[in-house]
């Protein structure tokens, strides 16, 4: 299981928070096919937000064929993954999130440097 974690000066939306963390989990193996999520109630006291942020969260994981919700039992992680994106695609989106991410790291006065380190040393704890 995860432990959810929010920051609310991140300029990204709450429900986008809550679905990266998710889609983190699933990728590093943190959350197992099958295992079941938080339920909506509980994730949305746990994070003081509001029930319909983690609806909107959970739902569009739903969607994405990530996570699948069965009525009155929960919301767990998909047994199957959803095929992955092409390579090409994968690279245009890593590109778009690397110049994304440095460029508001320079906002901060980070250098290439510092954010390198940093991210390796990150890298080196298992991302966490």
């Amino acid at each position: 299981m995860i432990e959810f974690k929010l920051d609310e000066k991140s300029g990204v939306p709450i429900y986008r928070q809550i679905q990266d963390q998710v889609r983190f989990g699933i990728a590093s193996g943190l959350l197992k096919p099958g295992e079941q999520l938080p339920t909506v109630r509980a994730l949305a006291v746990g994070l003081s937000v509001n029930p319909n942020t983690v609806i909107k969260a959970y739902s569009e994981l739903e969607h994405e064929g990530l996570v699948a919700t069965e009525q009155g039992t929960g919301t767990f992680v998909s047994p199957e993954p959803p095929p992955g994106p092409s390579e090409k695609e994968r690279r245009q989106k890593l590109e778009a999130l690397a110049t994304e991410f440095l460029s508001q790291c320079a906002r901060y006065g980070f250098s290439p440097k510092d954010v390198s380190r940093a991210v390796a040393a990150l890298a080196a704890r298992g991302g966490k």
